[in-house]
This record gives structure tokens, C-alpha cells and sequence, in this order.
């Protein structure tokens, strides 16, 4: 049984070794087969790229692609209920994500300055969808929808094939509804390198999104060192879950939620955090009743291992803890959460009220279930609308704006000793084009006054 640990009898250290996650290794070997699958991509494209997938997700392909048509075909297998299921979830991620549509601007930041901030899709997205022994059209969701509302130009997705060298039905129906372009069949490291290079047959793309194992991780963070290589949405880790709860908490319910998080890896942690004592012992309770009934019991209970339970003195330290801890999922289950939400913002996503399972954002609320974990969610955000596409920004100076603002470019140029950047301003006020034009423009606007 889980034991309860007492915040306020233990030692500041001891506190710091409460909060601290499993350690998630990467060993010096496996940064080298990294590398060197990455290398074998660069120089031999499809053919290193097929020869890996046979050597580590055991399956023998004549071609990277998997033909839209046959997406087509699978896509119509998927059950019914599990169609009307992708539906619901793809209606309100859509519904939440299209409110993010991101907005140019226009801004005179003095008369005759104009400063703009306008977006732009990015042109090409990689979507990569972990495989193995479960099929995940969640997360084709979570990264399709976003990338479809952008309207990126080119949309791939690829995911390792099953032992019938293809994606499960659900997983090409969910690709379908996203208006994914083109699919792709392979997992790990190769994966990662083929969309961040390109091969024959596989288009190199300008950002790559998705979750995956250490490989994949690793993979997309030596990638995206290489010179001209992708951007990567955000650093992974494994899955997490921090409830605070007060004594109205159902402990049944923090019980199931802290399982859903567990059954993820061996290496996910969670936490639960109150003020109520008998609250912790009806969660211990719930915890060895629901742990011996889940299929994935051997999982879940490695994952429990590096968890805790904390008894708090009062709800304020349990905040507290959390915004130290800055947890990938936070859940609020308590009888008035609203006077804490202000204090709670160091979390991937905030789940708020006792009917609320985290298990709602993983897959259909609306909200996206690509966080950021190992408390990263200090300074990284969830991730959203805004990350498939690119801001910039333009400036227009004419000649009355630059008149009034061109000595202080000039002061500041010089202070910084950099005369080819004053003599961009100086030559332009000496011209006599700016003469002319600036005397154009101040009659043009005197006789767009009024008499």
C-alpha cells in the first residue's frame, strides 16, 4: 500500500527527493545509435530508412509510403462506435483550437511609423504517432487538428506499421478527418531523421511534432541541432499527474485518476497532494482495489513506485507544492477550486472539479494532450494553435516618420560605434530624394486637410 508522507515532519531535502522524477537516462550507447541512424538516413534515404524498420519494428516493407487510397480503404473498417467517438473528439478540438486563430496587427508607433505583426503557416509539419502495442488516433487528433486550422501546405504523418505492414483503422479514419496529405509507415530514430532530412520517398519538413520513446526524443533533439535543421514541438518526458484534493474529493475518483497516468510507462509518476488525511487513506484504499483489477497492473504498479502521497498542513502548501513541482497534468478536486486557479499556473493543463477525469483532455474535451512534462511546464506552454504557425514582424518608415525618428537611430548608432548603421539613416536625411519626397508628402497631406 502506498504509504503517506507527512510534508511538514520532513526536512527541506527530504521534501526536494519527494517531488523529484524517475530519473529518465540517456546513456552515452544510445546517444551513439542515435547519431548513427541519423547518418545512415542522410546518406542512404529509403533504403537505410526500410532496413531499419525491418530491424526494429520487425516488419519487412517494399516502400516507405502507405498509399492514400489504401488509408482510404482501412479508414472505412474503423467500428462505428469508435468513428462517432473520433467525431466528438474532433468536433471539440476544432471547436477550441479555431478560438486561437491568431490575429496581424497594426500599430503606428509614432506619426508616419507603422510597425505590423503578421503569421504565417509554416509550410511543412511532420506528425509522428508512437505505435507498439496501442493504437493512438488521440494523437493524430491532437496534432492533425491544429495543423489542418493552419492549413499547412504539406501535412505527413508517420507512424510504425503493425505486423500487417499498415495503421490501424482508427488511426487512418483519424488522419482522414485531419486532412493529412500523405502517410508514412515507420517508428523511432528513423522515423525522426527521415522526416528532418527527407529521403526518396519522404518529404523533409520544417517542424516535427509528437511524442515518442528515448530514441524519438533523443532523435528529435539531435536534429534539430544540425545545421538547417527542424524545429521540435517540446521537451518530453515521461507522463505525470499531481490532484490536490480536499476532504469532498471521492477518493475513488483521485484513485482512477491517478491509475490513468500510471498504466502509461514504468517510468511515470504521480502525486496527490492534500490536506485531509482520511481523504490519503480512502485514495490507498481505492489505489489496491483498482490496481488489481488493471490489465496493465504490472505497468502502473513500477509507475507507483516513484509516487507519493502527501499529507499537507493546510490547502495553501498544497498549491504551493505543486507550482514547485509544475506537473504535465494538475487535477483540482476540491469544493471551492476557483479561489486557488489565480495561484495554479505552473502546470501543462489544469483539469478543475471533481468530474473532470484527466482522462477527458487526453482525448476529447478539446483541449490538447501534448504537455509539457519533467516541470518544463515552468516556462513551456501546452501545445496549441499558435505552434504551426511562425510570427514576423514589418516596419514602414515614411519620409515625415523618418525625419522626426532619424536622429535618435543616429544617437543610438553611435553610441554603439556602428557607423554603417548611422550612415544608413544620415545619408537618407542628406539625400535630396528625401528632400523632394518629404516635401511631396507634406503637400499631399496639406491638401487632404479640410478648409
Amino acid at each position: 500500500m502506498q504509504a503517506i508522507i507527512r510534508w511538514s515532519e520532513m526536512t527541506p531535502e527530504a521534501q526536494q527527493q519527494a517531488l523529484e522524477r524517475p530519473v529518465q537516462a540517456v546513456s552515452g550507447t544510445l546517444k551513439t545509435q542515435v547519431a548513427s541512424i541519423i547518418d545512415a538516413i542522410a546518406e542512404q534515404g529509403d533504403q537505410a530508412f526500410l532496413e531499419l524498420t525491418a530491424r526494429f519494428d520487425g516488419v519487412t516493407l517494399t516502400r516507405p509510403e502507405l498509399p492514400m487510397a489504401r488509408v482510404q480503404a482501412l479508414a472505412e473498417q474503423t467500428p462505428d462506435a469508435v468513428k462517432r467517438a473520433i467525431d466528438i473528439a474532433y468536433t471539440n478540438i476544432r471547436t477550441f483550437h479555431t478560438a486561437q486563430q491568431p490575429q496581424n496587427i497594426q500599430v503606428t508607433t509614432m506619426p508616419g511609423v507603422i510597425c505590423e505583426q503578421r503569421f504565417a503557416p509554416l509550410q511543412s509539419v511532420g506528425l509522428y504517432i508512437p505505435g507498439g502495442s496501442a493504437s493512438l488516433p488521440s494523437t493524430v487528433l491532437m496534432l492533425g487538428v491544429p495543423a489542418q486550422l493552419a492549413n499547412c501546405p504539406t501535412r505527413v504523418l508517420i507512424s510504425p506499421p503493425n505486423a500487417e505492414g499498415e495503421l490501424t483503422p482508427a488511426i487512418c479514419y483519424a488522419a482522414l478527418r485531419c486532412g493529412i496529405l500523405a502517410v508514412y509507415l515507420g517508428g523511432g530514430a528513423q522515423a525522426i531523421a527521415a522526416l528532418a532530412l527527407g529521403t526518396e520517398t519522404i518529404p523533409a519538413v520544417d517542424k516535427i511534432f509528437g511524442p515518442g520513446n528515448a530514441y524519438v526524443t533523443e532523435a528529435k533533439q539531435q536534429v534539430s541541432q544540425r545545421v538547417g535543421g527542424p524545429a521540435i514541438d517540446l521537451p518530453a518526458g515521461p507522463s505525470e499527474l499531481l490532484v490536490i484534493a480536499d476532504d469532498t474529493a471521492d477518493p475513488a475518483f483521485v484513485a482512477a485518476d491517478l491509475l490513468s497516468q500510471a498504466e502509461h510507462g514504468p517510468d511515470s509518476q504521480v502525486i496527490c497532494v492534500s490536506p485531509s488525511q482520511a481523504l490519503l487513506e480512502g485514495v490507498q484504499q481505492a489505489l489496491a482495489i483498482q490496481l488489481a483489477a488493471l490489465p496493465r497492473q504490472t505497468i502502473a504498479t513500477q509507475a507507483m513506485a516513484a509516487s507519493s502521497l502527501i499529507l499537507t498542513d493546510s490547502m495553501q502548501t498544497a498549491v504551493n507544492i505543486s507550482e514547485a513541482y509544475a506537473p504535465e497534468h494538475l487535477s483540482v478536486q476540491v469544493s471551492e477550486p476557483e479561489p486557488w486557479l489565480a495561484q495554479l499556473t505552473r502546470a501543462g493543463s489544469i483539469f478543475v472539479g471533481h468530474y473532470t477525469p484527466e482522462s477527458g483532455g487526453d482525448y476529447a474535451t478539446g483541449t490538447n494532450h501534448v504537455l509539457p512534462t519533467y516541470g518544463f511546464a515552468r516556462n513551456y506552454s501546452s501545445l496549441g494553435l499558435l505552434d504551426f504557425y511562425r510570427r514576423y514582424t514589418l516596419q514602414t518608415v515614411t519620409p515625415a516618420g523618418l525625419q522626426d525618428l532619424g536622429q535618435a537611430i543616429i544617437d543610438l548608432a553611435a553610441e554603439e560605434s556602428l557607423d554603417a548603421h548611422l550612415r544608413a539613416v544620415s545619408l537618407r536625411l542628406e539625400s535630396e530624394r528625401f528632400q523632394q519626397d518629404l516635401a511631396l508628402n507634406s503637400a499631399a497631406n496639406g491638401q487632404k486637410e479640410p478648409s
